[in-house]
């Protein structure tokens, strides 16, 4: 692991959409994976700044999402798919066909394996990018989950509807269940980036890198990942 340590998360997500840029000038037709939550917010800011001021061509760029709520279709404000195309897909000049959120309704076993065949079929993820949830999922691959899990269906423990009640009118609101690339489909991606901050994110952050490999903290395996890069504030980065 490469770990790239900021005093400032305004920097933190600059350096980030920093390399996503370079690395889509580098390939204007490579594979994105991306995450949503409010860890990637300021990062998708950057994005869209850059392909304002500086044209940045996204035009024969696929995009993945990490995962979807059960429940929500992509009109739905809280649906992932409603935030991508909010917050960065419809700031850029990518045809939306090239933007793949799983879906959240319909039967969601055929949509996994679909999902899962679409990413092939593009040749598979060129660069990752990642949060962390404090009890180290990444995805919604929550504790447990098996490290050979493909795109599926999981049950979202408490904590982790707790940590998302934020986003909707209350906990009652919060799906319980969604769809999420599975560990192994991230693992497969040719390079990660894993940005995380806050105090909340120390313990995760320690346990991931420098603890050991098991399911009970999923995002441990990326220690195995030949080019993962973490990105973190100081508080983030706090117990290394």
């Amino acid at each position: 692991m490469q770990i790239q340590i900021f005093q400032s998360r305004e920097a933190l997500h600059r350096a980030v959409a920093d390399r996503f840029i370079s690395a889509v000038k580098a390939n204007p037709k490579m594979v994105l994976g991306l995450s949503t939550g409010s860890s990637p917010l300021d990062t998708y800011a950057n994005l869209v700044r850059d392909h304002q001021q500086n044209g940045t061509d996204y035009s024969k760029i696929h995009t993945f999402n990490l995962d979807e709520y059960v429940g929500l279709k992509g009109s739905h404000p809280q649906s992932y798919r409603y935030f991508m195309n909010a917050h960065l897909f419809h700031h850029l000049n990518i045809p939306m066909p090239q933007t793949h959120v799983p879906a959240g309704v319909g039967d969601l076993e055929a949509e996994c394996e679909r999902y899962e065949k679409e990413i092939q079929e593009c040749g598979g993820i060129d660069l990752q990018l990642l949060g962390l949830g404090t009890n180290g999922h990444i995805g919604f691959n929550e504790p447990g989950t098996s490290f050979d899990s493909r795109t599926h269906v999981v049950n979202l423990l408490e904590e982790t509807i707790d940590a998302n009640a934020r986003f909707f009118s209350g906990k009652e609101e919060v799906p319980t269940k969604a769809v999420t690339m599975g560990i192994q489909t991230i693992m497969e991606a040719r390079q990660i980036a894993l940005l995380a901050y806050g105090s909340k994110k120390a313990a995760p952050i320690r346990d991931a890198v420098n603890g050991p490999i098991t399911e009970s903290m999923p995002a441990s395996l990326l220690q195995n990942h030949a080019d993962v890069t973490l990105y973190l504030d100081e508080e983030a980065a706090a117990l290394l």
